[in-house]
């Protein structure tokens, strides 16, 4: 078996090592121009070049959770793609999320900066029940915030493109799907997290007719990917009252340039990208385990992670 890894702006040794040792019955090898082929392929942002030289793969293995810019490339029919489905990220995400949404609901950045310019001083609590969170997105992420804000007794909506049965980490969540629920989505939340992934459908969702109708000092959380969002519809949002704030780690360009206006708006929280990163022991193990699964005949329809690619995730 010959696995070939291709990504960029990875450093390639670590991952060839863990892989090696993970799958000591496979040939590992770093992808150059003119490579023999491959049978499986672990990959991030691969060049068009790569996929036309690997058509007979019979599996792309990427090393993050999102697949848009792979869904990019020109793709054979019938070549698979596996995204990781989990691999230590979904608890990151919920750390990072639940911090975003405590740190503006308990107004910490008020209570900092408070601080900072010598002030002692107290606000009065506010109630969770005013703070419904609504979370776009509900697969293996969105579900692991789902249940980690429920924790801390928010009440949580979620909204999807496609009906989610609610059960397990979901059962107690108000659960929307569809365009045609998304409003009373928006409108049940006072604060956004965005975790859907990035397709034709969704990108630019995050704009002025769906922001603008979360409820009044709505709040944005963005985690998934910059395209989602209209920067300048956030911006006039904020400057008007409606939106009381954000926090971002993605961003359109990344590193986010440094004459945009997100960098010194006051009410923007930023940062680089950092909210899930990919742990790689834990991706290489469950990389390795789905390359066994399929060796050993197990139809790929059945492992988590299968990319449905006329879908985008």
């Amino acid at each position: 078996m010959r696995i070939t890894f291709c990504c960029t702006g990875t450093a390639p040794e670590p991952w060839l090592l863990g892989l090696r040792a993970a799958l000591p019955e496979a040939e590992v090898t770093l992808w150059a121009p003119g490579a023999p082929p491959a049978d499986h392929a672990v990959v991030w942002a691969p060049p068009q070049q790569f996929i036309d030289e690997q058509p007979g793969l019979k599996a792309l293995f990427n090393i993050g959770a999102g697949v848009d810019a792979l869904l990019r490339l020109r793709l054979p029919p019938g070549m698979h793609v596996v995204r990781l489905d989990d691999a230590g990220m979904s608890v990151q995400m919920a750390e990072y999320v639940c911090q975003a949404v405590i740190r503006h609901f308990r107004e910490f950045d008020l209570a900092e900066a408070d601080m900072v310019a010598g002030k002692w001083a107290f606000r009065k609590p506010r109630l969770r029940a005013d703070f419904a969170v609504g979370i776009m997105g509900l697969g293996v992420l969105g579900s692991r915030v789902a249940q980690a804000l429920q924790a801390f007794e928010f009440p949580v909506n979620g909204w999807s493109r496609s009906a989610k049965p609610a059960a397990g980490a979901l059962a107690q969540v108000r659960c929307f799907a569809g365009d045609a629920q998304l409003p009373d989505f928006l409108a049940a939340s006072r604060v956004l997290v965005n975790l859907l992934p990035l397709t034709v459908q969704t990108e630019n969702i995050l704009n002025h007719a769906t922001l603008s109708q979360l409820q009044p000092g709505g709040y944005v959380i963005n985690v998934a990917r910059g395209a989602h969002l209209v920067d300048a519809d956030l911006l006039a949002l904020l400057d008007s009252g409606h939106l009381a704030g954000a926090t971002l780690d993605v961003f359109r360009t990344e590193p986010l340039p440094a004459g945009h206006p997100f960098w010194h708006h006051p009410k923007l929280t930023l940062t680089p990208h950092t909210s899930a990163r990919t742990l790689r022991d834990d991706s290489v193990a469950q990389i390795a385990r789905k390359i066994r699964a399929l060796a050993a005949g197990q139809p790929i329809g059945n492992m988590p992670g299968v990319v449905d690619t006329s879908l985008g995730y």
